[in-house]
């Protein structure tokens, strides 16, 4: 049987997705945004579905995704990947932009592909926008997991005027966090003094709220999704503009 050596349907690029295996917000949001040619292929890290209801048990819930995420890695190897994506975001802004690299510099180590993760796609999505230096943020975290996005952040240069940690009960809550509820934390976000406004945590869904936002707000409203995808995208050369998630996508 003859070959040209491409993969039937990832014949630009094969992703390798990683996100907890309690999220249901990452696979339909990454292939929402997947371009002709480009395929996602959803590794599970194997976690209970934690009951988070103070910050130190926050703290260990994502310390067992942390633990877990190699097993998923050599997993989705199997397949073969051109490129991982990250879809899990609070231990990749753990320890600051060094943590962050050092995080990047582990799954490289382990994989031998590059990948893209969603801290460091946060920070690359604000850059490419420019002119922001003070920002807002929403999570689904604990306070605790916030004073570590807020020192990702500064490291990167970027002052947190304000932030809003929804301490969701549980993994599988988070997606169940709807609109009316993130409309709610936009206003309590925005202001003259605030740059962008961006939203961590991969299970949250809010690539399309964001991008409404953007337009009634006239500044950057940047989901972490859309950042990571984007970032993965152009990383590999992968230029098109997807349309429906923002100036992100759009634009850059």
């Amino acid at each position: 049987m003859q070959s040209d050596g491409k993969d039937s349907r990832g014949w630009r690029k094969v992703f390798g997705v990683l996100g907890p295996s309690t999220n249901t917000t990452v696979q339909p949001d990454y292939d929402d945004m997947r371009p002709a040619g480009v395929t996602n292929h959803y590794s599970r890290i194997i976690v209970s579905n934690a009951q988070a209801i103070s910050n130190e048990t926050f703290l260990a819930g994502t310390q067992a995704i942390a633990d877990n995420t190699v097993d998923a890695v050599k997993a989705v190897m199997t397949c073969d990947p051109d490129y991982l994506v990250m879809g899990m975001s609070a231990i990749t802004f753990y320890g600051g932009a060094e943590g962050a690299a050092r995080f990047r510099r582990q799954i490289r180590e382990i994989s031998g592909l590059y990948l893209s993760t969603g801290s460091e796609s946060l920070a690359a999505a604000i850059a490419a926008y420019g002119g922001v230096k003070k920002v807002a943020f929403v999570s689904p975290y604990f306070p605790v997991a916030n004073e570590q996005v807020r020192n990702f952040l500064s490291d990167y240069g970027y002052e947190t005027v304000r932030d809003v940690p929804l301490q969701c009960p549980s993994w599988t809550s988070i997606a169940r966090v709807g609109t009316s509820r993130l409309r709610e934390v936009l206003k309590q976000l925005d202001g003259d003094d605030v740059d962008a406004i961006l939203q961590v945590g991969t299970n949250l869904s809010m690539v399309r709220l964001a991008a409404a936002a953007e337009m009634w707000l006239g500044k950057p409203v940047i989901a972490i999704n859309t950042a990571t995808y984007w970032h993965a995208l152009r990383a590999n050369g992968i230029q098109d503009k997807v349309y429906g998630f923002g100036r992100l996508l759009e634009e850059f």
